[in-house]
């Protein structure tokens, strides 16, 4: 799906007390197309989120591990439990993802920057989960100043 026009109530993010409550009680943050390349934003955004003491596993079919931690082909290969789905894949790749989440008992549901998709968020929020849609989870951290784990 594409961007939500602004005048869309369809989906709205969680306000900053919200989202400061969820980056301050999770833990484990799976990144759903993490690269092991430098190159790639979803690399960038790991990193920063294992500077800021988060648990960060990789979850991608075509890697072994990222900096250093074990990659995993799906959310649901992990078998531990998982705090944020951080998502960096295309709009339309993210309603089976979003399926995962739920199945892993997520607690919540994190679209990057640019990646909107409707039918995800109705089907995370569905089961409970916090949707947070075109964000960067690094740049939020930072502005919310959430402090080191």
């Amino acid at each position: 799906m594409s961007h939500a026009s602004p005048r869309s109530p369809a989906h709205e993010n969680p306000d900053d007390d919200a989202l400061r409550a969820l980056l301050v009680q999770a833990r484990t943050i799976a990144v759903v197309g993490a690269s092991s390349k430098a190159t790639r934003p979803s690399h960038g955004v790991f990193q920063r989120l294992l500077g800021a003491g988060y648990r960060v596993i990789p979850v991608n079919p075509h890697e072994q591990e990222v900096l250093g931690q074990r990659a995993f082909p799906t959310l649901e290969a992990i078998g531990a439990p998982v705090d944020i789905v951080d998502v960096f894949r295309r709009a339309s790749e993210t309603v089976p993802v979003a399926e995962s989440a739920v199945r892993v008992g997520a607690r919540a549901l994190w679209l990057q920057s640019g990646v909107v998709n409707e039918e995800a968020a109705r089907l995370a929020r569905a089961a409970g989960l916090v949707v947070v849609m075109d964000a960067c989870i690094a740049v939020v951290h930072s502005l919310l100043q959430i402090p080191r784990k």
